[in-house]
């Protein structure tokens, strides 16, 4: 495993022309905060040693370097999910990298459905923990105690200092951030009411198809992390309607530069 590792990331440290500090994730819906990276520097994920390809609709599958408010940035435009068939080290790959090549901190962002039925479509909430109803692990099978410990402790998966941060960030700039749990699925189906109803009993608060994997192999590796999801619709029998990905799409587009501007000032606050 460190050997791939290392050679992804010195295939794009040969690219950059100095180390980043802060890794970002971004969700469905969400690929134009890659348009606020300055001095980007592209690159594919299929020009990248042992990495996979992304086949969600909307992620265009590259990483983009450079800065953001003066702080040097790694950005996944376009993330792996366990519905196109990626197994769950798959998924986690360029986590490794990003931390291979010096990153400090992990900003996940994600489209995901609301459960609380306080929340409403658009709102934003920070990740204080997660419920993992995928039925996997990113760290099944054989460990390399280079990358980490065999038995990596969950207790501050989502660090608490960034939090803060994000917090502090969500009030300067005026925006309202709700707090609550993410319940990873597999997908690529919707959820039932009933299952919702039963994540809902569990204590989640928003539901979605990512991010728990990349949350698991960044504790597992030491990798501080931030999560934050955008509410891109009521989850199925919230509302009691039909579900879709047209529907996700359009509200992250209408809420995605209120999240830009709530990221930039995050990232500020992290020079």
């Amino acid at each position: 495993m460190t050997q791939y590792i290392e050679e992804a990331a010195r295939m794009i440290r040969s690219r950059l022309p100095v180390t980043p500090q802060v890794g970002l994730v971004l969700g469905s819906g969400l690929q134009p905060l890659a348009q606020a990276i300055e001095n980007p520097v592209r690159i594919p994920y299929d020009e990248v040693p042992h990495m996979s390809h992304t086949t969600a609709p909307g992620h265009i599958g590259q990483f983009v370097c450079g800065q953001i408010e003066g702080v040097h940035v790694i950005c996944m435009q376009g993330r792996l999910h366990g519905y196109e068939g990626h197994a769950p080290a798959d998924i986690v790959f360029p986590i490794r990298v990003m931390r291979a090549l010096g990153v400090q901190a992990l900003i996940l962002t994600n489209a995901s459905g609301g459960i609380r039925e306080t929340f409403s479509v658009g709102d934003f909430m920070l990740i204080e923990d997660h419920l993992n109803f995928t039925g996997k692990s990113p760290l099944t099978g054989p460990n390399d105690p280079d990358v980490g410990p065999r038995f990596p402790d969950m207790t501050f998966v989502y660090a608490p200092a960034l939090q803060q941060l994000a917090q502090e960030a969500a009030t300067a700039c005026g925006i309202a951030l709700q707090r609550g749990v993410y319940v990873g699925v597999n997908g690529p189906q919707f959820e039932t009411p009933a299952e919702i109803r039963a994540f809902r009993a569990l204590g989640g608060d928003a539901v979605g198809m990512s991010t728990v994997f990349e949350a698991i192999a960044a504790a597992h590796c030491g990798l501080p992390v931030l999560g934050i999801s955008m509410i891109t619709n009521m989850a199925a029998g919230v509302l009691m309607q039909p579900l879709s990905g047209e529907e996700v799409n359009r509200t992250a587009d209408a809420r995605s530069k209120e999240l830009q501007r709530l990221v930039r000032e995050i990232i500020r606050r992290l020079a």
